[in-house]
């Protein structure tokens, strides 16, 4: 039987981009690297107890008292088992990572609430994206930035994405008809119904989807140590490949407890957005 070189015509793909996009790459590079640098100095210039402080106050306002309780004793473990820096770098590029898949993602899911062909044509392109392995996305990201944190934010957000699309698409469009046509017999232009009725009535889904993009983001984040992103994936990626079983245990609770800081605060800002809107 004959077999179809799919990894050959990809090869000659790859091999066109970096041959005549290079400049489109480097300024992305360039963006990239700048978010990232800046989330980073940011958190590592303030003190680590002022991070702490501020980041258990936003948990009480949005969250409530326990979950601000359990940040502020987490973020201080991890303080104290000296990984500070490597969280903060960790966290600077998952804020970068989310930031940008946002400003893509969530224009994408209102295109595609408004317009059923490009729903259509976007949603087997988001499947895609959501059932390949998280490793492949590294070879592409490596080839056309090299190695460090710039490929593992790349990675991060084709990865992160999807959901944040789908359920905008899918929040703009569970809004009551009847809202809408009301709306409209207001006079209220295009814009004025997305602005105003849609997106408002939208809102507790799109956090959901937005948390969904942070956890995802956080996962892939780890991944991408692999390629040289450093953060504490790096120090779980030490503790497989070097056997330091204490070292990687340790890196591996900074993650959970990152990543259940930031499941419980995103998931309480979209309930008290839910029972706002309903």
């Amino acid at each position: 039987m004959y077999r179809i070189p799919i990894g050959d015509y990809f090869d000659a793909l790859i091999e066109w981009l970096t041959d005549n996009l290079e400049p489109f790459f480097n300024g992305i590079k360039t963006v990239i690297v700048t978010i990232i640098d800046g989330f980073e100095m940011l958190l590592i210039a303030v003190p680590a107890y002022v991070i702490i402080a501020i980041i258990a106050l936003i948990a009480w306002k949005v969250a409530g008292r326990k979950i601000a309780i359990f940040t502020a004793i987490g973020l201080l473990l991890i303080h104290n088992i000296q990984l500070w820096e490597e969280t903060m770098e960790t966290l600077s590029l998952v804020f970068t990572a989310t930031v940008i898949a946002l400003v893509i993602g969530i224009p994408l899911g209102i295109w595609m609430a408004r317009n059923n062909t490009v729903e259509r044509t976007v949603k087997p392109v988001l499947d895609f994206m959501q059932t390949m392995p998280a490793f492949v996305y590294l070879i592409p990201a490596v080839i056309f930035f090299g190695l460090g944190k710039v490929p593992g934010a790349v990675a991060t957000i084709i990865f992160a994405m999807p959901p944040v699309v789908r359920l905008t698409n899918l929040g703009i469009r569970q809004v009551p008809e009847d809202v809408v046509e009301a709306a409209k017999s207001f006079g209220s232009t295009d814009k004025q119904l997305l602005m105003k009725v849609q997106l408002p009535l939208a809102t507790p889904t799109i956090l959901a989807g937005v948390n969904q993009t942070i956890m995802l983001a956080l996962s892939m984040v780890v991944i991408s140590a692999m390629i040289g992103a450093r953060g504490l994936g790096e120090e779980v990626l030490k503790g497989v490949t070097q056997m330091e079983i204490g070292k990687g245990f340790e890196g591996g609770i900074a993650v959970v407890i990152l990543a259940m800081v930031l499941d419980r605060v995103t998931q309480a800002l979209g309930s008290s957005k839910k029972a706002r809107t309903g």
